[in-house]
Formats: C-alpha cells, structure tokens, sequence
C-alpha cells in the first residue's frame, strides 16, 4: 500500500509552510533518516528526514510552493517490494477529496449540526468566544469577515485560514448598532512610486519578525533604563582569559562575557526574570539567554540554557556553534524558542545606543552599543576609559521601573568588576 508523506509540524506553533526545496526526485530510494526536503516554518528554515523506507513515486507538492498546509500529501512513497506504478496510481484517484478546499457552504457541516429547520452551519463558537486559528484571525481581519458568521471546518469545528477566504466580507455598517464607531478599513498595500526597483518576496521568518514585533510595540509597555559601563577591567580579564585559553582552542568575545552578565545579573535581581500572562506572573529559576543573531533570512534568537550557571568558556563554544547554524537555518525549534531574557549587541556596527524591542512573552531585552574611548571621571579625577551604554527594555506590566534599575545597576557592577562573574 502507497505511503502518503504529509508536510510535518516542525514547531509546536506552525499551521503551514513553504516547501523551499526538495532534495530528492521521484525514482529515489530512501530510507530511514535521509534528508528528503528544506521546510520553511514561521520561525525558520528546517530540514525534513525520511521515516519509512521504498521508492518515491510522485512529488505531490513542487518545491516553492507557499501555505502548504500541516497534514497535506506532499509525496507518494512505494513501500520496499511494492510495485511503484500502482502506489503512484492510487492516491490520484483521491486526489480531488485530499485537495477540495473546504467551502462556507452549509453541506459539508450538516451531519455533524443538529437538526434545524435552516440548512446554515453553526458557527464554530464555545459560548462566547470564537473558536479559530491565529492564522485565521488574521486573515479575517483583513478580510474584514466576521469570524461568529463562519462555519469551522478544523477539528471540533475549528475555523482555519481556507474557511475566512472562502467567506464574503461582512456587511458591518448594516448591522453595526446605531452610533457604533465603524471598524478600520483593511490596510490596503502602499502604492509604489514610478521608480525603477527590484520585488522580494518576503520570507516566512521575515512575515514573523514583522508580525511579532508589531504586537510587541502595540501590546507590550516598553520602558527605558539605560545606563554608562566602564570596560577596561572586562576589556582586561578578556584578554588574560583568551591567553590561558589559547592552548584550548577557546577565544572569548566581549559579547561572551556580556551574557554572562545578563544571566548572573537576573539571579541577583529575580524581580526582573519573569514572564507577563494575562492572569499569571511567572518567575524564573534560571536564566536563558536569547542572543540576537542576524541571518540572511532575518534575525533569530538561539538560547543559550543554564546560562547564569555555565562557565564563560562554554558559553563561548556553545555561542560560535549557535550562531553558525543559525546562520545555516539549521537550529531546532528548541534552539530558538524559549528564553528568559534577551540580548541584542550592536557595537560591532559602531552604534553607540539604541532601544531594542521586547521579544514576547519575555520581559526584557539588554541593547548593547559599542564601547568606546570617552572622558570619565575616575576617583574624582577627569581622565579617558572605555565606556559603553546599555540600554533595558522592560515590560512595564511585569517589572516596575525601579525593579529595571536594579537590574542595571547590578549589570553595571558585574562588568566593571567582572570577577564577580567567575565566583
């Protein structure tokens, strides 16, 4: 009997995704393990592995293809002893059910429905709320579809993306009530101007970053704290460090140290490791870092885990290997999603300080900028070291402004005295 590959779940949250690439043809033989094609989720791009083994007989899905949904037939896999002919022969005959899209027609809904005297689904709703995808959310905002007006084809009659698009538009200024204010139009695209220019497509991780930043700086309260650190004893302690290291292999960068602060600094200071929820304040009892990593296909954050107990040198292996296979987009989900707490460094660039933005549901970021010769008063006395400004961005509905500045003043104190950090 013909094996159906569908497109996997390769993040807890992935509802779809773009079959970037295929690496094998029909007429291949696989087996167990064996790389079959490059996936790109909302977070990344991921590779999908073979699980049974026989003769690919049909590419279903060609590579390219974007919205392909978790669960869609996207390759035909003859068994091992399977005539290939006959097991591509056989899903086409179901062919027309597997890619029926479903429609907001009321006859697919009526065996599971009640009996009515009008043949109209029930919207899919558990008392007051509307059962639906993310997704689907979206794209009936958009839309401007009224989600309790359509009928859920997902399990337990869930609404998913093709219920919202196979729906007309309501009709909202005939049923608002009477004084109601009238709901925001759809964003319609920018008109591009008459200027000679090139069209990317934007990426799933690209639509993501643009998506969950939005939300953060519409939904999330950013205060900023930021604070002058002097680097010449972390500059110093680097470089004796990277001396002793230097039979291992093991090259320290500031960014290294930096971590390791952020992470000793929110054990010092619990009030600042937390997560905001609606009902809940969670604290944490350890500290991830996420660390910013630009990528051709935009920027990631791999976690480094346990990050306040690891030692620097680890930190610093386990960094290079991050950020080089995430630059590869070869991070599991694992990798990536999680964290307590973030931090972005833009000193590399010359930036002397800037605000970074909230990665939810986390509570704060550290923006680093670049250290640099400037006058500073040392022991009362006017003279020239190596400052940078570090600037936190908190979430204002988990951590008071007073919590924040804790932080930083424990993060100032631990990089100005970096042996603090190796205790």
């Amino acid at each position: 009997m013909p094996i159906e590959i569908k497109m996997p779940a390769l993040s807890p949250t992935m509802e779809e995704g773009t079959l970037a690439k295929w690496l094998i043809k029909a007429g291949d033989t696989v087996k167990s393990g064996d790389l079959m094609a490059e996936i790109e989720t909302d977070k990344a791009t991921m590779e999908f592995e073979a699980v049974d083994e026989g003769v690919i007989t049909e590419i279903v899905v060609p590579e390219g293809t974007d919205n392909v949904k978790v669960g869609q037939v996207i390759a035909i896999l003859a068994a091992e002893g399977e005539d290939a002919s006959a097991a591509k022969a056989a899903p086409k005959a179901e062919a027309p059910k597997a890619e029926v899209a479903p429609a907001p027609s009321p006859a697919p809904a009526a065996p599971m429905a009640a009996p009515a005297p009008a043949p109209i689904p029930a919207p899919a709703t558990s008392g007051d709320r509307v059962k639906a995808s993310p997704l689907a959310r979206r794209v009936a905002a958009e839309k401007g579809v009224d989600l309790a007006s359509v009928a859920g084809s997902g399990p337990n009659g869930r609404i998913v993306r093709a219920d919202v698009e196979g729906a007309k538009p309501s009709a909202a200024p005939a049923t608002a009530p009477a004084g109601a204010a009238a709901a925001p139009a759809p964003v319609k695209p920018a008109a591009i101007p008459d200027i000679p220019y090139e069209a990317t497509k934007l990426s799933n991780v690209r639509k993501t970053i643009a998506r969950r930043l939005t939300e953060s700086k519409q939904q999330v309260p950013h205060i900023y704290l930021t604070v002058d650190i002097r680097l010449d004893a972390l500059l110093k302690l680097r470089a004796d460090l990277n001396k002793s290291l230097e039979p291992r292999g093991v090259k320290l960068s500031v960014n290294d140290l930096l971590i390791k602060a952020l992470a000793a600094s929110l054990i010092q200071v619990p009030k600042c490791n937390v997560m905001f929820t609606p009902d809940q304040l969670i604290s944490f009892q350890r500290a991830d870092i996420s660390v910013a990593v630009s990528t051709p296909s935009g920027l990631i954050t791999p976690i480094i885990t346990h990050a306040d107990t690891k030692g620097i040198a680890a930190i610093s292996t386990e960094m290079k290997d991050l950020a080089a296979r995430a630059r590869d987009n070869k991070l599991k989900p694992e990798e990536y999603q999680g964290g307590t707490a973030s931090i972005s460094n833009m000193g590399m660039f010359g930036i002397k300080q800037f605000e970074a933005v909230i990665n939810p549901p986390q509570g704060m970021i550290m923006a680093i900028g670049a250290g640099e010769k400037r006058p500073y008063v040392i022991d009362d006395v006017l003279g020239v070291a190596t400052v940078m400004s570090a600037t936190g961005s908190f979430d204002h509905r988990a951590i008071d402004g007073a919590d924040g500045a804790e932080l930083m003043q424990a993060f100032k104190a631990l990089v100005e005295a970096p042996l603090g950090m190796l205790a």
